[in-house]
């Protein structure tokens, strides 16, 4: 794969996550594409899943 930006060779590793709302959310190494150029980090469908999934569960008990 390659990368958008760059066009660096992406390759699986893990990256952090993190997102201030009306809390603060963070994940250390959560998997990903990562291009081992520029470090521009893309997440698969399942992680991004995961991830909207703990955000929902949080905004639901936060409200």
């Amino acid at each position: 794969m390659q990368c958008i930006h760059c066009k660096g060779e992406m390759k699986r590793g893990k990256a952090p996550f993190h997102i201030d709302r009306r809390y603060h959310l963070m994940f250390d190494a959560v998997p990903a594409w990562v291009c081992s150029q520029c470090g521009e980090v893309y997440f698969e469908e399942a992680e991004v899943d995961s991830i909207q999934g703990a955000l929902k569960t949080l905004d639901e008990k936060t409200e």
